[in-house]
């Protein structure tokens, strides 16, 4: 009879910067030539990426004492006269369509790759409010609202990735509360929530009138209770 044999299986190894076989140095380039493939590996990778991309991912496929702002810089330059840009967004950066082509996209109907497009009017009135009051309850939402914000309508933007949940209110029941993403804040083209457009903003696009202190007016909704 064979003797029983064991095998240790292997551990999964996570794959680290070493692991993968690139020159990032370039040592055998020009420097002229060397800073312009840097700033190609940096445009390849964000093209590629559907979320902004971290400075940390950028500094994998370069060399290790490149200043990547610099390189940003330069590609940012590129694209002067180009109908997308490259920005800073939700702690990273993405290419972007200049806003001076909204009008083209939209009267093409071609569709956007946001999912910030494809909410409903309730739906962007209500993570509006949450992106300023943060971190906000059902309930206060409510109250600003004067209607009831169905748990469907929060279910709808947490399903999209613009929500999240924040820590419990100390009120009465301790309810949770509700805060923005980074998915949000890719969406909407912020690098930071610092970057929301000031109330003045706001009211002159209708969306807040001080003088009666309500977001746009919502549909009653059946909330599901």
């Amino acid at each position: 009879m064979a003797a029983a044999t064991t095998t240790t299986p292997m551990r999964a190894r996570k794959t680290s910067q070493e692991d993968i076989p690139l020159d990032r140095e370039l040592e055998d380039l020009s420097p002229e030539m060397r800073w312009r493939e840097w700033m190609l590996r940096v445009e390849a990778v964000i093209f590629a990426s559907h979320e902004p991309v971290t400075r940390e991912t950028l500094v994998r496929v370069v060399g290790k004492d490149v200043s990547i702002d610099l390189l940003i810089e330069d590609l940012q330059d590129d694209l002067k006269g180009r109908p997308y840009e490259l920005v800073a967004v939700a702690g990273g950066w993405q290419h972007r369509t200049r806003a001076s082509f909204g009008p083209v996209i939209r009267a093409s109907q071609a569709q956007a790759r946001s999912p910030a497009q494809l909410l409903s009017k309730t739906e962007a009135a209500v993570l509006t409010a949450i992106a300023y009051l943060q971190p906000v309850t059902r309930g206060e939402l409510t109250s600003l609202f004067g209607k009831e914000v169905s748990r469907d309508t929060i279910a709808s933007l947490r399903s999209a990735g613009f929500l999240g949940t924040g820590p419990r209110s100390p009120t009465p029941g301790a309810p949770y509360t509700y805060v923005t993403t980074k998915a949000f804040l890719s969406a909407f083209g912020l690098n930071t929530l610092r970057d929301l457009p000031d109330i003045e903003r706001l009211e002159d696009a209708g969306l807040l009138n001080r003088q009666a202190p309500e977001l746009v007016d919502i549909p009653e909704e059946e909330d599901g209770e």
